[in-house]
């Protein structure tokens, strides 16, 4: 079953009774000039486990103790942001696998030429997924990005993402000749950036839902990153986002600041069609999917990472 994604940017109260997650609107039961009514449905319950990423984008949010312990025992991603509604933080659960011990020891003890190998699988998915979307969106030359994509060695040492990132990015958004892919640059980075949040929380909560490590990457390893296994894993993911932002640049006028039917659509990341290994699911059922065949690289039962095909 899909989850859901919910993201709350008003003032909210949220607490807990018989395993639903209670939301309270307290700005409209205590304004007593609205009919009583109005003031019953300020109050609305979602079952905990069908949820699967909460996006808190306010200030004046409270959350009970009891809701994020629930929350994180249904495997869910909770995600935080900051006063110009970016994401900034991202909780999860511990333990997320009842054999999360032995899949912990299977991923520590990957050999190097292992992860080498789920790093070139890697990079090759992504430049080809790149490569479909700069074909469908523009008129501009793909083969040299197939040609990267079968040229990509194991650990890609000639450093092949980046180049055909250089020409994908240059490319890519027609309507921003100058465009430059930076988290601080001008827009449609904006949107970039916050698609790209959702879809690490998905991948994140992917990989602690098959038992793995999210710090412990195959190739990404800055020291201070707690997620480089899911910086890794999302990598042939980002296309997808890259597809919704034009399609969003194309049906708006402006998207210098993210509007609340912008963020709308964003928050649909986790219910985009995928195809994996010749079959359409959602996208957050398809990471699972991911980190699943991931799992048993590392356990020396299969070869291959599970990736999308675009």
């Amino acid at each position: 079953m899909i989850k859901k994604t919910l993201c709350f940017s008003n003032p909210i109260y949220l607490s807990l009774r018989n395993a639903q997650l209670v939301l309270h609107l307290p700005e409209v039961e205590s304004n007593e000039t609205l009919p009583e009514a109005m003031k019953k449905e300020a109050e609305r319950t979602i079952p905990i486990e069908d949820i699967g990423v909460v996006i808190l984008d306010n200030r004046r949010i409270t959350v009970t103790s009891g809701v994020l312990e629930a929350l994180l025992d249904n495997n869910c991603a909770v995600i935080t942001c900051d006063q110009k509604s970016m994401p900034v933080g991202l909780l999860l659960p511990l333990c997320g696998n009842n054999t999360q011990n032995e899949r912990f020891r299977s991923q520590l003890d990957a050999s190097l030429p292992l992860r080498k190998q789920l790093w070139q699988q890697t990079v090759k998915q992504k430049i080809l997924n790149q490569e479909y979307v700069l074909r469908t969106n523009t008129d501009k030359e793909t083969n040299c990005m197939k040609v990267w994509a079968n040229d990509v060695r194991s650990g890609d040492p000639d450093n092949l993402e980046a180049r055909a990132a250089a020409y994908y990015w240059r490319n890519l958004f027609t309507d921003y000749p100058d465009f430059v892919r930076d988290r601080e640059g001008t827009p449609p980075n904006n949107l970039l950036n916050y698609g790209y949040a959702i879809l690490r929380a998905v991948i994140a909560r992917a990989l602690v839902g098959s038992g793995l490590l999210p710090t412990l990457g195959i190739h990404h390893h800055n020291r201070y990153n707690a997620y480089c296994l899911a910086d890794d894993i999302m990598e042939p993911y980002r296309p997808y986002v890259d597809q919704l932002v034009v399609d969003i640049i194309h049906c708006s006028d402006d998207v210098s600041v993210i509007t609340k039917e912008l963020k709308m659509q964003l928050l649909g990341i986790p219910m985009l069609d995928v195809v994996v290994n010749g079959k359409r699911s959602p996208l957050m059922i398809a990471a699972q999917q991911t980190t699943a065949s991931l799992a048993k690289c590392f356990a020396g039962e299969v070869r291959r990472i599970s990736y999308p095909e675009m």
